[in-house]
């Protein structure tokens, strides 16, 4: 999306939903494998790297954090990418299995390529931006789509519709 504007299609995530999901990715990667281990990408990628970790029987799991949103406080605005920590990974990750959540517009995907380009980068949900960045995702979502995981979500009281409407 471009900055300052808000997404058009929400797509709420549930935890069964993202584990569901996750699992499926680990479907499409176990003929790819076997892999070293897996650099997730933090935040986002964390949960669905241990879903694919343990379909996978992968023990090494490493990180490499980058911030690309709220580096001026607001996170739904987007910045430079910044490697805030990288992989222990050496060499040039061949082997290597990256995971995140989500390819967005890649600029992040971009980011961590430049760090370990032989590695599989695999993500859940894909948006056409950034889709030419990974090798496997499951689910390719429109780019006006703002997905929102279950750790962006909390559960709470709705009023019924008939309480919406006015009252004459």
């Amino acid at each position: 999306m471009a900055e300052g504007a808000s997404p058009e299609k929400a797509f709420p995530v549930s935890w069964e939903e993202l584990h569901r999901t996750g699992k499926a990715l680990a479907w499409r990667l176990v003929d790819v494998g076997p892999f070293h281990g897996i650099v997730a990408i933090t935040r986002g990628g964390l949960v669905p790297a241990a879903i694919v970790a343990r379909e996978l029987a992968v023990r090494v799991v490493d990180t490499v954090c980058v911030t690309t949103y709220g580096t001026d406080g607001d996170d739904k605005k987007r910045g430079v990418p910044v490697i805030v920590k990288p992989p222990s990974v050496e060499g040039d990750g061949e082997g290597w299995l990256i995971v995140d959540d989500l390819v967005d517009t890649g600029v992040t995907a971009r980011a961590v390529r430049a760090l370990l380009p032989k590695a599989h980068f695999a993500t859940i949900y894909a948006k056409p931006a950034g889709r030419p960045m990974v090798d496997t995702f499951v689910t390719e979502v429109s780019q006006d789509t703002w997905i929102y995981f279950p750790w962006d979500l909390e559960h709470r009281p709705v009023d019924p519709i008939a309480a919406l409407r006015p009252r004459p």
